[in-house]
């Protein structure tokens, strides 16, 4: 068991939790993620939080979309951690070099996303640049709301098993 993670199992309740919002803005993830513990490992906290995310339902899971910065935009619409607004700079560098024409373009099309879907648009961007993420925005725009609300979760999961990661690095 890695230092992190003893660390992380020997928090009290309300420090885990403090923690484990840092990777999903859901607070009722977290706060059964912290009770969850002790984890003996990293894969059985990542295979927890895993179950428990589809174990949400569309409450939670908009809780948690609503902890990020639209994609070109560096405030979430709710409060987040330093730690947590870090990792949305860093996992969204592929648009810090954008073109002023590419980052208009962000802004219209996370509008109309939000008028249709009624959420943030929620991507994995680690390691996209900012051409990919507008391409998967104009792709994403087609679906349907309950398409795209399980498109989103999915990308959800996959940040916070990236965010996870961080904190058991940390």
């Amino acid at each position: 068991m890695s230092d992190r993670l003893t660390q992380l199992n020997q928090l009290s309740a309300d420090e885990a939790e403090q923690e484990f919002l840092k990777c999903c803005g859901s607070k009722r993830w977290a706060k059964i993620l912290a009770v969850a513990r002790p984890f003996a490992d990293a894969s059985e906290l990542f295979s927890k939080a895993d179950d428990l995310w589809w174990s949400l339902n569309e409450t939670d899971w908009l809780e948690a979309f609503g902890a990020h910065p639209k994609i070109g935009e560096k405030k979430a619409a709710t409060a987040q951690s330093a730690q947590a607004a870090a990792w949305s700079a860093q996992e969204q560098s592929g648009v810090a070099n954008a073109s002023a024409d590419t980052i208009n373009q962000f802004a219209q099309r996370n509008r109309e996303y939000d008028v249709k879907f009624g959420f943030v648009f929620i991507v994995c961007a680690t390691g996209k640049s900012s051409e990919e993420m507008l391409a998967i925005i104009n792709e994403r725009m087609s679906n349907d709301p309950q398409t795209e609300l399980r498109i989103a979760a999915e990308e959800q999961n996959r940040i916070t098993r990236l965010r996870l990661e961080k904190l058991l690095n940390q």
